[in-house]
C-alpha cells in the first residue's frame, strides 16, 4: 500500500485549482465570443432559428445580470457610507498584532475595496472588522 505525503497532496490541490481558474472567461470575453458566433453565421443558411433566439436570449440575460450587479454595488456602497457615518464620534478599542491595546474616538471613516478604515483622533488607522469593539 502506497501512502502519499502531506506535501504531495497539497501540491496536487494547488495545481488543480490554478488550472480551473485559467479556464474561466470574463463577461467581455463571453460577449465577444457570442457576438462573433452570431456575426459569422451564414444568413442564407442559419444553424437553427431556435438556437439563434436562444443566443439572443442569453445575451439579454447576461446584460441584465451585469446591470443588476452594478446597481447592487451602488446600493452596497451607499449602505456602507451610511453605516460609516454613524461610527464617527464613537469609541473604538482593539489590540494590534504586537499585543498593544488601543482605544480612541473615531474621527473619520473611509471606504476601501476590502471594507472600511477608521482614523482615530490620535491618528491611528484601524480596519473595521473582526477584533475591534465600537462603543
Amino acid at each position: 500500500m502506497i501512502v502519499n505525503g502531506v506535501d504531495t497532496a497539497k501540491s496536487t490541490t494547488s495545481t488543480t485549482s490554478s488550472t480551473s481558474s485559467t479556464n474561466m472567461i470574463d463577461y467581455n470575453g463571453f460577449l465577444q465570443l457570442l457576438i462573433a458566433q452570431m456575426r459569422n453565421q451564414d444568413p442564407t443558411n442559419p444553424t437553427d432559428s431556435t438556437e439563434y433566439m436562444s443566443q439572443l436570449a442569453q445575451l439579454s440575460s447576461v446584460e441584465q445580470a451585469v446591470q443588476t450587479n452594478a446597481k447592487l454595488d451602488t446600493l452596497l456602497s451607499t449602505s456602507a457610507i451610511t453605516q460609516a457615518e454613524g461610527l464617527i464620534g464613537r469609541t473604538a478599542s482593539f489590540t494590534d498584532e504586537s499585543g498593544t491595546s488601543t482605544t480612541g474616538k473615531i474621527k473619520e471613516v473611509y471606504i476601501i475595496q476590502g471594507g472600511a478604515v477608521a482614523t482615530l483622533e490620535n491618528g491611528v488607522k484601524v480596519s473595521l472588522g473582526p477584533g475591534i469593539t465600537i462603543s
